[in-house]
C-alpha cells in the first residue's frame, strides 16, 4: 500500500499529466515531481512512434532534456545506447488497456540504490504517465494526418498546372518527402506484353545515359511481382535476386529499401509507384495507405493526359483526313479537266482509301507500286500520284513492260546510239529521258526480264544509266510508279523477279481492290462511261434500266473496270438510242427462283456463280422493301438481327438509313 507521501507524489504527477501542453514538458515536469522520492540520476521514457521507430525522453541529472529516435531492426527492437556507468535500473511497461506504448525507467551509477516501494511508486506513476502518452500519440497521428491531407492538396496543385505527370515529378517528390520520406521517387509504366517495363518518369537521381528511359525484359522473379498490390522491401540486398531488373537498378542509385505500389488507371494497372532509400528499414506498412493515395493523385493526372493526348491525336487524325480528302478531290477535278476519259470514279470505303493513301505519298519522291488485278486502274491512279507531285509539271511517260520483247522493252526504256544493234540507224532517248523531271510508269513491270531488272535497279540506286552502246552515263531525273498484276513474291520465290529491286520499286504499295469489292461504285462508273461513249456514237443510249443495272451488280466483272467500260460500250452500240437492258449487256448473272422446291436440280450457269453478289444484291432488296427496318429486313431473309448486322458490315451497307 502506498504511503501517504506517495499518493502526494502521485497528485503532483497527475496534475503534470493534465497540465503539460507537450510531451515532453510533461516529461521535464514529471522528473522534477519524482526526483524527491526515488533516487534515480536519469528519467528515461520511451515511446513507440511508428512500427519502425521510437522516440526516446531522457532527463539527465542536470535538468537537460534530450530527445531522439530510434528505428527498429526487423530482426528485434534495437535498444536505446545505455550509458556503461549505470550500476541500478528500475524499469516498467507504459500501457493504455492491453496495448503496450512503450516503457518508464530510472538509472543511477550507484548500484542497489531503488526498493520495492520505489518499484510500486513507479508502476502507480506509469499509469499516469500513459495517459500523457497516449494523448501525444492522438496529436501526433492527428498532426501526420493533417500534414499528409496538406501534402496531397499541394500535390493536385503542383499537378494542376502541366498534363504530363513527367513535367512535375520533382515537384510531386518534395511535396510528399515530408509525410513519406524517401531519397528517390520512381514511377514505371508496364508493356503491353506485361513482360517489359521502362521508366517513365524519375524524382531525386540524374541520368545521362538515353538507354536507361528504353523498355526493359522483366525477369521472371520481377514479373511475379507485378500483380501484387503493394509490398516493402526492407534490405534490397538480401531480399531481391541479384538478377532481377529491380536488384540491378537499386544497386545503380544505390537504394537499400522500397515502397512499391501499384499505379492504377482506369480498369487497368499503368505501372508502379516506387518509394526508394539509401538505408536499410526506412518504409513500413504504415507508409503504404499514404502513398496509395499519391499514387491515386498521380493517376488521376495520368488519365487527363492521356485523355489530352487521344484528343490531340484525334483532332490531328481528323484535320489529316479533312486535309486529304479536300486534296483528293482537288486532284479528281484537276485530273478530269487534263486528262479527258482518264478520270478517278468512286465513292466507296476501299476505293476511297487508296486515292487518301496515293494523295499522301504524292507529296513526296518515294517509289510507288501499284499492285492488283488487271484492269483495276492501275494508270488512273500513277496519273493521280503525278498530277498531285511536285513533278506535275514535268511528263508523265508509260511504258508497258508486258508489251514488247525483252531487248526491244530495253532500248524503249533507256534509249539505244546509232548502230547500237542492227537497224538503229539513227540515235534514240528512251523513255527515262523522256521523262525527265517528272514520272516514269512501268506497268506490268513483273514482266520485265532479268537483264532489263538489273538494269532498272541501278537506274533506281544510283539515278544514272546508260543508253545501249553508249559510254556516257546520264542522269535520271525521274520518280518511278510501277504497276503489277501479278504476285511478285511467288515471282521472287520462282527466281523469275529479283528481290531486290521488288524492294526498291516496293518503297510505298498500294493494292487497288477488284470491281467485284467496289460494288457501291458500280452505277457511278457505268453513268460515267455512259456519258463518255456517249459523245463518240451518233445515238447515245438514253439510260439504264433498272434489271440491267441489277445485272451489273450480280457481275463478278474479272476484267474489272476495263471489263465494265466495254461492256457499257458494247450496250451502248446494242441500244441504239434506247434504254441499256440486261440483253444488251455481255454478261451472263445467275438468277435466284423465287420458290425452288428442289434446288439441287437447277442447273448453274456457264458464266459460274457469285454467292457474295447475290446475297448483297438480297440484302439490299429486303432493306428497300422493309424501307430499312432493320428487324423487318432480317424476318424477310430469315436472318437474326445480329446475321443481318454482319452482312451490313461485311458489304458496306452501314451507311443505309436505319
Amino acid at each position: 500500500m502506498l504511503q501517504p507521501a506517495s499518493s502526494t507524489v502521485l497528485m503532483a504527477v497527475a496534475r503534470v499529466v493534465a497540465e503539460a501542453p507537450t510531451l515532453s514538458e510533461a516529461v521535464s515536469r514529471l522528473a522534477e515531481a519524482l526526483r524527491d522520492t526515488i533516487p534515480f540520476e536519469e528519467l528515461h521514457l520511451l515511446r513507440l512512434d511508428r512500427a519502425d521507430s521510437v522516440v526516446l525522453y531522457t532527463v539527465r541529472a542536470s535538468g537537460e532534456l534530450e530527445i531522439t529516435t530510434h528505428r527498429i531492426a526487423r530482426a528485434g527492437s534495437a535498444a536505446p545506447p545505455i550509458n556503461p556507468q549505470t550500476r541500478s535500473r528500475l524499469m516498467c511497461p507504459i500501457r493504455h488497456g492491453a496495448r503496450v506504448l512503450g516503457a518508464l525507467w530510472f538509472t543511477s551509477t550507484r548500484p542497489d540504490v531503488f526498493s520495492g516501494e520505489h518499484q510500486e511508486l513507479m508502476d502507480a506513476a506509469a499509469d499516469l504517465v500513459a495517459l500523457a502518452v497516449h494523448h501525444d500519440m492522438i496529436r501526433s497521428t492527428e498532426a501526420l494526418r493533417r500534414d499528409q491531407i496538406d501534402s496531397l492538396d499541394r500535390l493536385l496543385h503542383a499537378m494542376a498546372e502541366a498534363l504530363d505527370v513527367r513535367q512535375v515529378f520533382g515537384d510531386v517528390s518534395e511535396v510528399v518527402r515530408g509525410s513519406l520520406p524517401h531519397d528517390i521517387l520512381a514511377l514505371t509504366s508496364w508493356g503491353e506484353d506485361g513482360r517489359s517495363f521502362r521508366m517513365y518518369a524519375l524524382a531525386g537521381a540524374e541520368v545521362s545515359d538515353p538507354t536507361f528511359w528504353a523498355p526493359t525484359i522483366l525477369t521472371d522473379d520481377d514479373r511475379a511481382q507485378l500483380h501484387r498490390n503493394s509490398y516493402i522491401v526492407h534490405d534490397a540486398t538480401t531480399e531481391l535476386h541479384p538478377a532481377s531488373v529491380r536488384a540491378r537498378l537499386f544497386e545503380r542509385f544505390g537504394i537499400k529499401s522500397a515502397l512499391r505500389v501499384a499505379m492504377p488507371l482506369g480498369n487497368d494497372v499503368f505501372g508502379s509507384l516506387f518509394f526508394l532509400a539509401r538505408e536499410s528499414d526506412r518504409f513500413s506498412d504504415e507508409d503504404i495507405d499514404f502513398a496509395r493515395h499519391v499514387a491515386d493523385h498521380l493517376a488521376l493526372a495520368l488519365s487527363h493526359h492521356r485523355l489530352a493526348e487521344a484528343a490531340r491525336r484525334g483532332a490531328e487524325a481528323r484535320e489529316t483526313a479533312a486535309r486529304l480528302e479536300a486534296q483528293v478531290a482537288t486532284l479528281t477535278r484537276e485530273l478530269e479537266a487534263h486528262a479527258g476519259h482518264r478520270r478517278v470514279i468512286g465513292n466507296s470505303r476501299r476505293w476511297q482509301d487508296v486515292l487518301a493513301q496515293a494523295a499522301r505519298v504524292a507529296q513526296t519522291e518515294t517509289t510507288v507500286l501499284l499492285t492488283g488485278e488487271s484492269g483495276t486502274g492501275k494508270e488512273v491512279i500513277a496519273r493521280f500520284i503525278h498530277h498531285g507531285s511536285r513533278r506535275r509539271q514535268g511528263p508523265f511517260i508509260a511504258i508497258n513492260c508486258a508489251a514488247l520483247p525483252d531487248q526491244l522493252l530495253e532500248s524503249e526504256l533507256f534509249g539505244h546510239e546509232r548502230g547500237a544493234f542492227t537497224g538503229a540507224v539513227n540515235a534514240k532517248p528512251g523513255r527515262i529521258e523522256q521523262a525527265n523531271g517528272g514520272v516514269l510508269f512501268l506497268d506490268e513491270v513483273g514482266e520485265m526480264a532479268p537483264a532489263v531488272q538489273a538494269k532498272l535497279l541501278r537506274v533506281l540506286e544510283e539515278r544514272e544509266f546508260l543508253r545501249l552502246g553508249a559510254t556516257r552515263l546520264q542522269k535520271a531525273d525521274i520518280r518511278v510508279v510501277a504497276a503489277t498484276n501479278r504476285d511478285l513474291h511467288a515471282a521472287m520465290r520462282r527466281g523469275e523477279f529479283r528481290e531486290d529491286l521488288y524492294y526498291r520499286l516496293g518503297v510505298f504499295e498500294i493494292s487497288l481492290p477488284p470491281l467485284r469489292d467496289r460494288l457501291d461504285d458500280i452505277n457511278e462508273l457505268a453513268n460515267a462511261f455512259l456519258d463518255e461513249i456517249g459523245e463518240t456514237v451518233g445515238r447515245p443510249a438514253a439510260g439504264i434500266s433498272r434489271d440491267a443495272r441489277e445485272q451489273l451488280l450480280a457481275y463478278s466483272w474479272p476484267g474489272n473496270v476495263r471489263e465494265l467500260r466495254n461492256a457499257i460500250e458494247r450496250a451502248v452500240i446494242l441500244a441504239d438510242g434506247g434504254q441499256i437492258r440486261s440483253e444488251h449487256l455481255p454478261v451472263t448473272t445467275p438468277r435466284a427462283p423465287v420458290v425452288a422446291a428442289d434446288a439441287g436440280t437447277l442447273p448453274l450457269p456457264a458464266g459460274g456463280v457469285n454467292l457474295e453478289a447475290i446475297e448483297r444484291s438480297f440484302v439490299m432488296k429486303a432493306l428497300t422493301q422493309a424501307r430499312h427496318n432493320k428487324t423487318r429486313a432480317a424476318k424477310l431473309l430469315g436472318l437474326t438481327r445480329a446475321q443481318l448486322y454482319s452482312r451490313i458490315e461485311k458489304y458496306g451497307l452501314a451507311d443505309t438509313p436505319s
